[in-house]
């Protein structure tokens, strides 16, 4: 039985180098453009080296043995036509010839092929050589030969199997659409994608415990709830000031309506007032025009700004839902002046939208912040809760665990992580009746939603996590999903997302 398969092997490694001889006039292309034999790839410059290398999109990084190695390697095994598969996908959204993504496409795939041919190929050799021992076989088809013949079916196979799977993935590295689970076999090519376009999928922590895993909204977020579940759909995000929200750059208030289907967003750090000076003045029919810009089918929106700092703070909810009611601030003028928060009453809870203020450089406002601004908004917060749920959101200011920021040792006195600030938020928030959804629905997961524009860390994922949906305790089972939208530029903040169920 052995040399029936030996046998039928054989026959297969004619069939693929005739298929090989028959390709050659068109994958041949490429390669022509190289000295095959190893004396000419020698004499190669290193730039050389990189430019050939670059051109197939094969990594260009390393000494010049290593250049080498891989222009050999590619030589060798170079697929043809195979190596385009994914990136005509994204015709449609680069230019084909020097799309960075497509090099990169045609890498991952070429490296997953690669990889498991060799282990495949390994395999087989010693499987051939135990069933030649066992069964007492003297003398045998040359082991290489099957290997090889090995190796070029699971690369074929391997080949078939991304073609079959491409769209999924390459339509969410384009388009940055969620993406279902990983298909199998696939998990190689898509972790070495993630790593590329999604920094958040990757741990990033200074001081990691066992047990963290980072966050990827692809294969953490809940399903999409069916339309006969009566269901409520928030969005919080600090802005960062109005030009992300009127499409100027990043990614718009607009596109996330249309990818999100949000019922009501809530705004912070709108800093309105620079282009509208002042609410109650005579420029309501520029807030109209802002209106209109942000959001179509969201008739209802509260905005308030600062009137003691000009361009500064502020808040805002809009909503496709009509509230019941509407207030501003806390009530108390000591800390209502900054536009820092916004509450509508719907039918089944309060939803408070704010933004806490920052403790600021050399923590000048922290005793402000931790004995005053806190006590008041717990409060406030409770007086309310006596007659219906509250769920509050917005930039918090603060990250609460060290799980919450990538290095918790060297911010011990920075703003927003004090231990002054992180007590407040635990006694004023979470021993007060109020659940903080994410860390209650991922306990392990480190997940960030602000990262520093000066360090450029979003690139990095060297972030912290300020933003939250806090809930009351009474409706904590209703959270169906909380969560972060970390794709989503256009600020030093991204959105965040919670779902409730009625």
């Amino acid at each position: 039985m052995i040399f029936n398969i030996f046998h039928e092997i054989v026959i297969f490694i004619e069939c693929i180098s005739q298929n090989n001889n028959d390709d050659e006039s068109e994958a041949g292309n490429v390669e022509n453009d190289f000295e095959s034999d190893s004396d000419s790839i020698d004499r190669l410059s290193v730039v050389q080296l990189r430019q050939k290398l670059r051109s197939v999109g094969v990594p260009v990084k390393g000494r010049k043995t290593e250049l080498v190695d891989a222009l050999r390697a590619y030589l060798s095994s170079n697929p043809g036509d195979e190596n385009s598969l994914i990136a005509d996908d994204c015709k449609n959204m680069e230019p084909k010839s020097n799309s960075s993504k497509e090099n990169l496409k045609r890498k991952v795939e070429s490296s997953s092929v690669q990889i498991q041919a060799e282990s495949v190929s390994s395999t087989v050799s010693k499987v051939a050589v135990a069933k030649r021992t066992k069964k007492g076989v003297n003398k045998a088809p040359d082991e290489e030969t099957i290997a090889e013949s090995k190796t070029k079916r699971v690369a074929k196979d391997k080949v078939t199997s991304i073609r079959s799977n491409k769209a999924t993935v390459s339509k969410a590295l384009c388009a940055k659409e969620d993406v279902p689970a990983e298909v199998d076999g696939e998990s190689k090519m898509v972790d070495l994608i993630e790593n590329q376009f999604e920094p958040w999928t990757v741990l990033a922590h200074k001081k990691p415990q066992k047990g963290w895993i980072p966050y990827n909204p692809r294969t953490m977020r809940k399903p999409r709830l069916t339309a006969d579940t009566k269901h409520v759909k928030l969005m919080s995000w600090n802005v960062n000031g109005l030009r992300a929200l009127l499409k100027l750059e990043g990614f718009s208030a607009l596109q996330l309506a249309q990818r999100e289907d949000f019922d009501v967003l809530c705004l912070q750090e709108t800093k309105l007032q620079a282009l509208i000076r002042n609410f109650l003045s005579q420029q309501e029919k520029d807030v109209e025009a802002i209106k209109c810009s942000l959001l179509e089918g969201y008739k209802d929106s509260f905005w308030t700004c600062s009137v003691s700092k000009l361009g500064y703070s502020g808040t805002a909810i809009i909503s496709r839902i009509k509230p019941l009611s509407v207030r501003y601030g806390l009530g108390i003028s000591d800390h209502d002046s900054e536009g820092r928060l916004v509450t509508v009453e719907f039918d089944s809870f309060y939803l408070l939208c704010s933004y806490v203020p920052n403790s600021g450089d050399g923590l000048k406002r922290l005793s402000y912040r931790v004995t005053e601004w806190d006590t008041s908004l717990s409060n406030y917060m409770k007086e309310l809760e006596k007659m219906k749920p509250v769920i509050l959101t917005g930039d918090l200011n603060c990250a609460h665990e060290e799980i919450d920021i990538y290095n918790p040792a060297g911010n011990k006195r920075s703003a927003g992580f004090t231990i002054e600030e992180r007590q407040s938020f635990e006694t004023n928030y979470l021993k007060n009746g109020f659940v903080d959804t994410f860390r209650n629905q991922h306990p392990g997961v480190v997940g960030y939603t602000y990262w520093n524009y000066r360090h450029n860390a979003r690139k990095t994922n060297k972030g912290w996590r300020l933003d939250y949906f806090l809930v009351s305790e009474s409706i904590s089972d209703k959270v169906y999903d909380s969560y972060i939208l970390p794709d989503v530029g256009g600020s030093d903040h991204c959105p965040i997302g919670l779902i409730l169920t009625l």
